[in-house]
């Protein structure tokens, strides 16, 4: 072809810069500190640690909420929970196959990261759990800019990892397994090896979901293609292959879980839960093992993070005993700390420079401004983002945000806002409407345990002003919480 130059992947005309390949991989309720490069201890994440030692890894990086399918929906499209079309987890059907009705779908009028990319010619693909929409409804993976997907349409179906089937491309995969209802207890006085092990199946859906990736990679080579990648680990159940469970029994001291909290019984759930994350980890390094064996490693960004913190205390998680928030205050569910920071680590080799960090403070909502700019698209329309391309760089002038926004309106109805150091919470804002502000300095106090809001009035006075700039009325009465 005249004129034109081959660079990693792609045929581009001369000149013209090469599209890296995208591949943003998301955890499902990692807490902040369940790594072993953000400090944990009991966990063995190799993979990832490795990832950060080859990469940046971000300290004060946010999910856009503290549950699932709103801090989804704010990946994809880049506005803030008080913009976004989804801003809780607004469920339409159940646990069987029969009921399997998804959560609200995204409507057609959003625009995503994966329509982003498709309009500058990239391939691209949902792996996972997906949450936003069956594909029956306007939240079809493929009419939000996926051209191919494979998981979980339903998140209530992900709360099994050995599912009678997943959806590829708006086909039911059956899998090797009947249908479970992984929320039946067992009862302590008369439970069997044969109760615990009905838990299991054949057919691993995070095995199933690293195939298929595998797959996507291999045949897309020849052109840039952006991969995300939402695993459903380590969300409960606890359901992980035995052998790597064994790789911590003995550790831990523990008793089995029957159930009584919901999710999955398993006779050694201390190690499960280590298991799961370690499983989780061992997916990274096949991705990444992958990217370099097909010689695309210096053209591939690869970015690691988690939708939420770590699980309350149900499905037999403790996260206290894991110290999984890293000692900040708050969890899944909760606009505290512990709630929405999660892990932030990319690895671009030749890029971005390995071993270092970044105390940025940036949130999900970024990725749509970061990857138009990576990939030379103007700025998106009505993003509420800011490109943190120059921080991954090391190059250029990072603009940093005023504030960061949140809102979420189950668990009572909370609302937050980190300006600089500063952090203000509202919480019970459903029985409470005009619930007061608690005020935290972040810098002097990560784990949120001294209100100051009684010592800076006009400071909160700035705190309602964007309360009531940042927030627009939803179409769902029950995501109203704020009396304006």
């Amino acid at each position: 072809m005249a004129n034109a130059q081959h660079a990693g992947n792609e045929i581009r005309p001369a000149g013209q810069p090469a599209l890296p390949n995208i591949i943003y991989i998301y955890a499902d309720d990692l807490g902040y500190g369940e790594l072993g490069c953000y400090g944990q201890k009991k966990i063995k994440t190799p993979n990832l640690d490795r990832m950060a030692a080859e990469g940046k890894r971000f300290t004060q990086h946010y999910a856009g909420a503290p549950v699932c399918a709103p801090s989804r929906a704010i990946l994809m499209t880049g506005k803030h929970a008080g913009h976004s079309f989804i801003r809780g987890n607004y469920e339409l059907g159940g646990f069987e196959d029969s009921s399997e009705r998804g959560q609200m779908p995204l409507p057609d009028k959003a625009f995503t990261v994966a329509q982003l990319l498709r309009q500058r010619g990239y391939r691209t693909a949902l792996v996972g759990k997906w949450g936003l929409g069956m594909h029956v409804t306007e939240g079809n993976p493929c009419n939000q800019g996926f051209d191919y997907y494979y998981g979980y349409l339903d998140q209530k179906q992900s709360h099994n990892f050995y599912p009678t089937h997943l959806w590829e491309s708006d086909q039911w995969d059956t899998l090797r397994q009947p249908f479970n209802y992984v929320h039946r207890p067992l009862d302590p006085k008369t439970a069997t090896q044969k109760d615990f092990d009905s838990f299991k199946g054949r057919d691993y859906a995070p095995q199933k979901m690293t195939e298929k990736a595998l797959e996507f990679i291999s045949l897309n080579q020849q052109k840039p293609f952006f991969l995300y990648l939402p695993y459903t680990l380590p969300h409960v159940s606890l359901q992980v292959p035995d052998e790597w469970v064994e790789k911590y029994r003995g550790q831990f001291e523990e008793a089995p879980y029957y159930g009584q909290r919901g999710y999955a019984s398993h006779q050694y759930p201390r190690s499960a839960y280590a298991a799961m994350i370690s499983y989780l980890d061992a997916q990274v390094g096949i991705i990444m093992d992958k990217i370099k064996a097909m010689g695309m490693d210096e053209n591939t960004l690869i970015m690691f993070s988690s939708d939420n913190g770590t699980t309350f205390n149900s499905g037999g998680v403790e996260a206290a005993f894991f110290n999984s928030v890293a000692g900040l205050r708050g969890l899944k569910m909760d606009l505290y700390e512990g709630g929405i920071r999660v892990p932030f680590i990319a690895r671009w080799p030749g890029r971005i420079a390995p071993g270092t960090t970044s105390d940025l403070v940036s949130a999900q909502y970024d990725l749509m401004a970061t990857l138009a700019e990576l990939t030379g698209q103007g700025m998106p329309a009505k993003s509420d983002g800011i490109s943190f391309l120059p921080e991954l760089l090391g190059k250029g002038e990072q603009k940093k945000h005023r504030y960061l926004y949140f809102e979420y309106p189950e668990k009572n109805g909370q609302l937050a806002i980190r300006m600089g150091n500063w952090k203000a919470v509202k919480t019970n804002l459903k029985n409470v409407p005009k619930a007061r502000w608690q005020l935290y300095d972040l810098s002097t106090d990560p784990a949120e345990t001294t209100d100051l809001a009684p010592q800076n009035r006009n400071l909160l006075r700035k705190f309602s002003r964007i309360m009531k700039r940042e927030h627009i009325h939803s179409d769902v009465m029950e995501w109203e919480i704020i009396d304006q």
